[in-house]
This record gives structure tokens, sequence and C-alpha cells, in this order.
């Protein structure tokens, strides 16, 4: 099979730069503003969405994304009013790949088939699901490869070489690597390190190796970027619609306009990656 995915990854290799990988939570702080947030990544930089999937016990998610998580769950979000978003979203762009990413719960209690069939007629191409190690791949992983969406699978700094290739087996679209052990928004890993991580993942797999947890500006964006094939930024992003915010959930501002602005300075910082690390 080939995806959206798949197809982007090739467009920026040939280009000869990163991808920037952006993750929003579905329905923060409300479902229109959320996918007026989504309908505005594209242009200012995004190469690929990971729509956040809410969920009420998020154990890998530091305090911003779970705060997110909660911001839409209280408005009233649900994993198939998330999936409307991709649908709206899919009416005016049908190029951008779109990854759900979040935990199992939901998509068992929606139904793994209904699941499938209702992602991909909403536009879903690739699947991140934290909770899901490779020995419940016939859970989720396998059903959803047969369905033609990409199962993207995590890697982190305690995956050894001997653990690696099973983390591989069934991984399809790219490879996120976790830079740091923890939760979400903890601070930037040691970059020699992610950069050592991503050459030793590479000699596993053919597969574009992703980078993700603690990039926040457009300079860390620029020193990931020239080692790894992609960018993923969350926390910074949540954090932008999160300071647009008043105590009762106001906006301040618009959040779609601040994650636009810092979204660009992420993409700029991406997009000069490679050519700071030929200099």
């Amino acid at each position: 099979m080939t995806t959206r995915i798949d197809r982007r990854m090739a467009k920026l290799k040939a280009e000869g730069r990163p991808a920037l990988v952006t993750y929003i939570m579905g329905g923060d702080p409300d479902y229109d503003t959320s996918l007026s947030i989504m309908k505005g990544l594209p242009a200012s930089g995004s190469d690929i969405i990971e729509l956040g999937m809410p969920f009420s016990d998020p154990m890998a998610d530091g305090p911003a994304i779970q705060a997110a998580g909660l911001r839409a769950l209280k408005g009233g979000q649900t994993l198939a009013r998330t999936l409307k978003m991709a649908s709206e979203f899919r009416a005016g762009d049908d190029e951008t790949p779109i990854v759900l990413m979040g935990y199992y719960n939901p998509i068992y209690i929606y139904g793994v088939d209904r699941f499938l069939a209702d992602a991909k007629a909403s536009g879903i191409d690739g699947l991140i699901v934290v909770d899901l190690p490779p020995e419940m791949d016939e859970e989720l992983c396998i059903p959803a490869l047969k369905a033609g969406v990409n199962f993207i699978r995590l890697a982190t700094p305690t995956t050894d070489d001997k653990r690696l290739p099973k983390v591989l087996e069934n991984t399809s679209g790219f490879v996120y690597y976790v830079s740091m052990t923890g939760i979400t928004g903890s601070a930037l890993a040691d970059t020699a390190k992610v950069s050592a991580a991503v050459t030793r993942i590479k000699g596993h797999t053919a597969l574009p190796v992703c980078v993700g947890f603690g990039v926040k500006t457009a300079e860390q964006a620029r020193v990931i970027g020239a080692s790894a094939d992609g960018v993923v930024v969350g926390t910074a992003i949540v954090n932008a619609i999160a300071n647009v915010l008043g105590p009762k959930g106001e906006k301040t501002a618009d959040p779609a306009e601040a994650v636009a602005t810092l979204v660009s300075g992420l993409a700029q910082g991406v997009r000069t990656a490679r050519l700071a690390a030929a200099e």
C-alpha cells in the first residue's frame, strides 16, 4: 500500500529536507476552533498533522497535553467528532497526511472494525497508539495495515538493538523516535545522542525516522532536523493555544493565529536544517 504519508515523506526526501510534523488535540479548546487551527496548519508549513484523540487517562502525556485533552472532553469531543474533524479538513485538503494519535481504549470501545472503516472514510492515513506494544499487533496493527492505514510505532532511548526489530516488525509510514524517557513536553534531549539514535534505527529499517518530545523552538527544530527525517512538535503548539485562553477558557486572542505564528517559525527552522548541516 502507498499512503499520503509515504508520498509526502518521499517528496520531502527528494527535496532534501525533513518533515515538520505538528500535533494538536482534537477538540481543543472547542470543536470549531480546533478545526480552524487544523485547517491553518498546512499553509503555516506543517507537512504532516498528528490529531490527538482525547482520553481521560493519558498516561504518556505531560501536563500541557493532559490539560488540552480535558478541555476537549469538557467541550464534548469524542472519537466520532475527532473523525468528523478529519473528514471536514479533508473536504478542503486531500494531500496533507493525518495521523491519529492516542490510546487504545477509545478505539476498543468504538469497535476496531468500525473504527478502521470510519477512519479510512474520514481520510486518516496513520495511527500512533502509544499503549499497544508489538505483542498486541493482532488487536489493531494488523487490521489497520490490511485496511490501508499506516501503523506508526514509537522507539525510545531504552529500545535496544535486541528489541528494535520486534518494534519495527509491522511498523509503516515512519518510525517515531521519542528522544527521551518520560512524558511529553520534557526538556530537549542531547542532540548528539539523538543523531546517534537516528543512525542506529536507520541501521534496522528503510523507514523515515521522525523525532519528537521536547522540541519547542525553531532553533531546536533546525538542530534535530539536521539528522532526522522529521521533527515532531506537540506541547509547544498546545501551549500556544492555552496561552490565549483565560481562566474560564475564554479566548483572549485567536488560537489559530497563535498556532500559525509558532508553526511558521518552526517550519523555517526545519527548512534550514540541512542547509546549516551542509555548511
